[in-house]
């Protein structure tokens, strides 16, 4: 399908293209459309295209040693994927998944090399481009290694949610229930002292209004804190999950590796048997 020179200038890399050159390479690139969860390419597919998002949602990825996804972008409209395959001419190192219907611009190398010849300038845009995607990687690699996961939670703590864990951490605290009792004292013995001169004479109506009040008030404030620690716990847990199927699959490693060794072993036990009974 043929690709419209319009829709080539809304892409940032082409937008100083002029008419005639936009025609040029709307002329040479295709329009591609893609079903939700289609593959658009996958590791080791040969290189030699890349692709400009148009419209719909595309997930690339990769695989680490652990043989577990690693997303490496989510490009948004108008965005290149798949371009260093492309530029190089190696095979993928990465494969890219449609998440939704998604149509796409697969621009060839030779597209590239006319559009270098009518625009140098054009080459290194799409350089920088490149070259941010390469350190947008980078930093979701750094943080994938090294997360933790007190920060994560702190980044996401609003300022109520730090007021309720102050008020949860004062009031199950020795501070508050020495406090507590110091003021029941003194505000009974000081009504008993004023005798019929006291505002709050037994059985102390006041005092138990305000101790309503602070108990309506302070056991939702707890309850915020108890939720919040309980979303901290599900964070370390799921990080916790990481690490350990991480370490699951290098046991399994080492494990595949011991077992060919005893293999190789018993191999070596055999023709050293059959050595020495031939000499017999």
């Amino acid at each position: 399908m043929s690709c419209d020179r319009e829709l080539l200038r809304n892409v940032p890399l082409f937008a100083l293209l002029d008419d005639d050159e936009a025609a040029v390479l709307a002329s040479q690139v295709e329009m591609k459309q893609f079903a939700a969860r289609q593959r658009i390419y996958k590791i080791g597919d040969e290189g030699g295209r890349g692709y400009i998002l148009v419209s719909g949602k595309v997930r690339v990825a990769t695989v680490d040693q652990d043989d577990q996804e690693v997303v490496i972008d989510e490009p948004a409209q108008g965005e290149f994927f798949g371009f260093a395959s492309m530029l190089d001419g190696l095979h993928h190192m990465s494969h890219a998944t449609a998440l939704e219907p998604t149509v796409c611009i697969e621009v060839d190398r030779k597209d590239i090399a006319v559009l270098l010849e009518r625009k140098p300038h054009s080459g290194m845009d799409m350089l920088t481009v490149l070259g941010r995607q390469f350190h947008s990687s980078q930093e979701l690699v750094r943080l994938r290694a090294a997360r933790n996961p007190n920060e994560l939670i702190e980044e996401k703590t609003t300022l109520g949610e730090h007021v309720a864990d102050s008020v949860a951490r004062f009031g199950g605290s020795w501070r508050f229930i020495i406090t507590f009792l110091v003021v029941l004292v003194v505000y009974t013995a000081l009504n008993i002292a004023l005798g019929r001169k006291a505002w709050d004479p037994y059985p102390y109506i006041l005092l138990n209004l305000f101790l309503s009040m602070l108990a309506a008030i302070q056991a939702p404030v707890i309850m915020m804190s108890q939720n919040r620690q309980d979303a901290k716990d599900r964070v370390r847990s799921e990080l916790d999950f990481q690490v350990n199927r991480r370490s699951e699959f290098q046991i399994q490693g080492l494990a595949r590796k011991l077992n060919m060794m005893s293999d190789k072993i018993d191999d070596v036990q055999d023709l050293l048997r059959g050595k020495i009974s031939v000499t017999e």
